[in-house]
């Protein structure tokens, strides 16, 4: 099947994600308490069978839930996104007792996860990351802090990487699985722009063992790469799904506005716009799709499309809601408008799971590696 095509069934779908996240979800999410876990809105995922279908997806599955929900409910597309993010190293790389313990309160939506990687001194270059695992015994104590964690501090259990061999760079992380209520783990949230939970975490002496590894010791770089080049498109995905929302309501404002005797559509520079809109958004879709293909279809290349892939998109949405903003003028920046959700929530993606810059050094590097 061609990347850009999808099929009659994978639309339908697309359709009812929509539907799902405009009547089922949005009056949830309007119930929830904003820089808060929604856990209503969470175990309405999980009831839905959306959280269970992310461990069994593919990248371009993935991409389709993420971005056919932000359309309708940005809100349920991120709570979604974050049980993927934060239980996939738990899928992917977990013992039997690990999956068993965790994934069916993941799936069914009653309990939450995050992923634990950025610390203040250790956001784009992960591999500096600080967090310390000293020895003690046959396993562990975690000490240090990770900061800008999504879900935290209200998360039921951690991905949390720490650095078990010291200066050894990305070879000495390793990946651990933490209970939130864990002895010496305590956490505050952080009152960001973006209005989902956002917090830091404080390790002093939490103990860890041999039953809390994900993967293997020393090789927990590896577990966070693997979980970052699926979710990568997908937060394109998200991107174009906001940037998508922004236009279908500029379509809608332009087609009606009345000014200067006709309506704003009637302006070249207002039409020309719109159209700059429509296309920036279909080829960052079509990037994205491509990007999830190549990682379901096991492509060597995928590190540089998923970072292709996320630069495109999310500067992308930026551009297409600005733009929108401006052209709706004032009413656009009213709290509650559509738009002025959809511009506090577009800015932090170019930031996240690697921002811009980073992308970009990434795609270069594998662009002179072949």
């Amino acid at each position: 099947m061609p990347v850009f095509s999808l099929d009659p069934a994978q639309t339908a779908w697309c359709a009812e994600l929509r539907a799902l996240g405009a009547e089922r979800l949005r009056p949830l999410a309007e119930k929830g308490a904003p820089g808060h876990v929604d856990r209503p809105l969470v175990a309405a995922l999980g009831e839905l069978g959306l959280i269970g279908r992310l461990f069994g997806a593919g990248a371009l599955d993935l991409c389709l839930m993420r971005e056919s929900l932000a359309q309708t409910c940005t809100e349920a597309e991120t709570a979604l996104a974050l049980q993927g993010l934060g239980a996939h190293p738990v899928a992917a790389f977990g013992t039997a007792g690990q999956r068993a313990r965790w994934l069916p309160e993941v799936t069914e939506g009653r309990a939450v996860a995050a992923f634990a990687l950025s610390e203040p001194d250790a956001g784009s270059d992960a591999a500096a990351l600080a967090l310390e695992a000293v020895p003690d015994g046959e396993g562990w104590l975690l000490a240090g802090e990770k900061r800008w964690i999504s879900n935290a501090p209200e998360a039921d259990f951690y991905t949390v990487f720490a650095r078990t061999t010291p200066g050894a760079g990305a070879r000495g992380v390793t990946a651990f699985l933490v209970p939130a209520d864990r002895p010496g783990l305590t956490g505050s949230p952080l009152d960001m722009l973006s209005p989902h939970p956002i917090g830091s975490l404080l390790f002093d002496g939490v103990p860890v063992g041999p039953a809390d590894v994900l993967g293997e010791v020393d090789r927990g770089f590896r577990v966070a790469m693997t979980t970052l080049n699926l979710f990568r498109p997908s937060v394109g995905a998200f991107a174009v799904g906001m940037a998508q929302a922004a236009l279908e309501a500029t379509l809608a404002h332009t087609a009606g506005r009345a000014a200067f005797g006709g309506v704003l559509k009637d302006l070249q520079a207002v039409s020309h716009r719109v159209a700059e809109m429509a296309t920036r958004t279909e080829a960052a879709r079509l990037l994205v799709y491509a990007a999830a293909a190549a990682y379901d279809a096991g492509a060597t290349d995928v590190p540089k499309r998923a970072a292709m892939a996320k630069l495109l998109a999310t500067e992308t949405a930026q551009y297409v809601v600005d733009a929108a903003v401006q052209l709706h003028g004032a009413r656009a920046l009213q709290r509650g408008h559509l738009l002025e959700h959809l511009y506090r929530e577009v800015r932090a993606p170019r930031i996240y799971e690697g921002a811009t810059e980073v992308q970009r050094t990434v795609i270069a590097k594998e662009l002179y590696a072949s």
